[in-house]
């Protein structure tokens, strides 16, 4: 057992030391020095914007996680409602937080100090019943006597915690123990980047001028000196007085000190800080709001790989603390919380549909599933898998069952939809072009409009026909020729002339024409 002498010894933080009087005063004023001049807290870092869009976008990004507990079945795993951490982590941590809450701050001190503390607090039957932060500059983890506990300061009383009624975790460190503070390993970026904006603000203070010196030719009091300063400050300090034009009387000359910004380089340090920032807490640029790199086609893999490799390691620690802390020996493997990053990693509509059809047609997501995912109520009859007919298990002599009529019946619906869509909107264009257009400039018009339909015919008919494709184990066919003859068949049917009635007929008869010819009936 510890005891009160050793108790009182360690309550001291093991930080700081008055044997070294100067780290100890710049701690205590708030952050440590750096080269810059600007000293660096973990409280002060986040006035420079970009380490307060690199800490909100972690945090929130993971505050807003679904998180749940679950127990292991048979069968995989089941939400565990009835289990008294579930509402503890999902809703109401304790009673003057939410979640999102607790968990947003929670990372904020990790994300800062290196470490985040909660106290846990149990009931008479040692399950938990709230948690609690800690403020992670006024908590430590110690070790005496070969037993760990936790040293908190409130309200200036130092308080022993057991180490089982403190949630921990700790960022990258050195034994496993202690998390460092990022802030204090990145100090000297961070302090250049806020002396650099602090150099702009005080630059634009200035009336954006760079300092300069006063001469006078001959001698003069201080008195006077002071009063030609103080009177060249009010008048030509601050962007309200930039550009006016300066009277110097008895012969005083202004010269320019210092280097111009251009010179400095200044715009380019200052972007180059955000990076080092971003680079800090490994954030894209681009969700910090710098997007000078980013394009269309490599935003997505950003947030991909922000998902996998900034995102996910934070919520494994965290997972592995509520596991190790919050259940009993006895339900340790068998109860155990868990994120969902399922809603990170959607892609667009066009995507997530086709990687559906694909999962629902080879038995892997039923329809309940699916619809669960896109937050839609359950259907009945939804929870049935669908098995492909025309596929057997390797090694088997027997034939494979030919099941491609039933496949074909079951695709026909579908091509039938994006057909029917497709005339509708082709009938309604149509129509609009009768009333300007007749003869040869009807003909000009649809051989304009049905060039630039392509697309729109390849995006509607693509993922069926692909998920088709691979229902029936059958090559993917030549999507341009499709196409193609698509709009083959739809300017014939212009040039031949096109009526109220047949317009009407396209409208009706066309989809269930092409949905027989793409489903391979004729």
């Amino acid at each position: 057992m510890i005891q009160e002498s050793e108790k009182r010894a360690s309550f001291e933080n093991p930080n700081t030391s008055l044997s070294d009087p100067a780290a100890w005063l710049t701690t205590f004023l708030g952050g440590g020095s750096t080269d810059s001049g600007v000293a660096v807290s973990e409280e002060s870092s986040l006035k420079f914007s970009a380490v307060f869009a690199s800490v909100r976008v972690i945090a929130e990004t993971i505050a807003s996680l679904p998180l749940f507990v679950y127990k292991r079945t048979d069968q995989g795993k089941d939400k565990a409602p009835m289990h008294p951490v579930y509402s503890l982590l999902k809703e109401e941590p304790n009673g003057e937080m939410t979640a999102f809450v607790f968990r947003e701050v929670m990372m904020t001190h990790v994300l800062l100090w290196g470490n985040a503390y909660a106290f846990i607090d149990r009931n008479g039957a040692d399950r938990p019943i709230a948690l609690l932060p800690l403020a992670p500059d006024r908590t430590f983890a110690q070790r005496q006597n070969g037993e760990l506990f936790y040293v908190t300061h409130v309200d200036g009383v130092a308080r022993v915690l057991n180490k089982n009624d403190v949630f921990h975790v700790p960022g990258l460190g050195f034994d496993g123990l202690k998390g460092l503070s990022g802030i204090q390993m990145a100090r000297q970026s961070i302090g250049l980047a806020i002396a650099a904006e602090e150099f702009g603000a005080r630059f634009f203070g200035n009336g954006a001028n760079i300092g300069g010196v006063l001469e006078h030719p001959g001698k003069i009091s201080l008195e006077a000196a002071k009063n030609i300063s103080e009177s060249w400050q009010a008048a030509h300090s601050g962007l309200k007085n930039s550009h006016k034009v300066a009277l110097l009387e008895e012969g005083i000359k202004w010269t320019q000190t210092g280097i111009p910004n251009q010179d400095a380089q200044y715009i380019e340090t200052r972007k180059f800080q955000i990076n080092e920032i971003a680079r800090i807490f490994r954030v894209p640029p681009h969700m910090i709001g710098d997007l000078d790199r980013a394009t269309f086609s490599n935003v997505e893999q950003q947030a991909i790989d922000f998902v996998i490799h900034t995102i996910r390691p934070w919520l494994v620690r965290l997972e592995q603390e509520y596991n190790r802390k919050l259940f009993r020996d006895s339900e340790k493997g068998r109860i155990f919380a868990e994120h969902k990053l399922d809603g990170l990693l959607r892609g667009d509509v066009a995507t997530r549909t086709e990687a559906y059809v694909k999962a629902r047609q080879n038995g892997w997501l039923s329809a309940n599933e699916i619809r669960e995912m896109e937050n839609l109520n359950k259907i009945d009859g939804g929870d049935e898998f669908l098995i492909p007919l025309n596929m057997t298990a390797a090694g088997q002599n027997e034939q494979p069952l030919q099941g491609n009529n039933s496949i074909r019946d079951s695709f026909k619906r579908l091509f039938f939809d994006a057909a029917r869509r497709l005339a509708k909107r082709e009938v309604s264009e149509i129509r609009k072009a009768r009333k300007k257009y007749q003869g040869d400039e009807l003909d000009n018009w649809a051989e304009k409009f049905f060039e630039d339909y392509r697309g729109v015919v390849k995006v509607a008919l693509e993922p069926v026909i692909r998920a088709y494709a691979e229902a029936t184990n059958a090559e993917i066919p030549d999507l341009e020729e499709i196409t193609a003859q698509y709009v083959k068949k739809s300017l014939i049917r212009v040039s031949n002339g096109v009526g109220d009635d047949d317009l009407s007929k396209w409208e009706t008869e066309r989809p269930e024409d092409e949905a027989l010819y793409l489903g391979g009936y004729q």
